[in-house]
């Protein structure tokens, strides 16, 4: 939602398109990012997790242009700004300076908070969909909820078993 613009919401449909639109942007955007998260990271583990959801995220696109299609709209993205600084935070963990092992642990930690902002979306506009009886909507947008849900466990499995240790020793 950009700074300039203004979002008018009179409908609960409109609501549930904005969390879309922000949820396709914040997608796109991930997937130009990914490929750079896995290029920096060291761990084969991390970057075999990153990797298999970058193949998930672009199938998240998919699904959001199902979801607009089933509304019967073009998609399209509203620039999601808290997605543009989760990733640019990303970055500078990739272009931080320092032990490899412990810049693993931060390109995690930093995945998790992108997956942590994109469950949250994910989940509301679940729940809409569900409200206005988007039956097709709110099953495309669960089967994404859970994938990214199953993301977070990888990366939280990822540090606690491997990343975190190596990074203390």
């Amino acid at each position: 939602m950009g700074i300039f613009t203004s979002i008018e919401l009179n409908t609960m449909e409109d609501l549930f398109v904005t969390q879309i639109e922000d949820l396709y942007d914040a997608e796109k955007r991930i997937v130009e990012a990914l490929p750079k998260m896995v290029e920096g990271a060291t761990s084969q583990e991390l970057r075999q997790a990153l990797n298999q959801h970058l193949d998930q995220t672009r199938n998240h696109v998919i699904r959001l242009e199902q979801v607009f299609a089933g509304l019967g709209r073009d998609a399209k993205g509203e620039t999601c700004e808290a997605m543009k600084g989760l990733l640019k935070e990303g970055e500078e963990m990739l272009d931080a300076k320092g032990d490899p092992e412990v810049k693993d642990a931060a390109l995690i930690a930093a995945a998790q908070r992108v997956e942590h902002y994109e469950i949250s979306g994910y989940g509301t506009a679940r729940t809409l969909a569900e409200h206005l009886n988007l039956n097709q909507a709110a099953s495309l947008l669960q089967a994404t909820l859970d994938e990214e849900k199953e993301a977070d466990e990888k990366l939280t499995e990822i540090a606690e078993s491997e990343v975190n240790l190596r990074a203390t020793q």
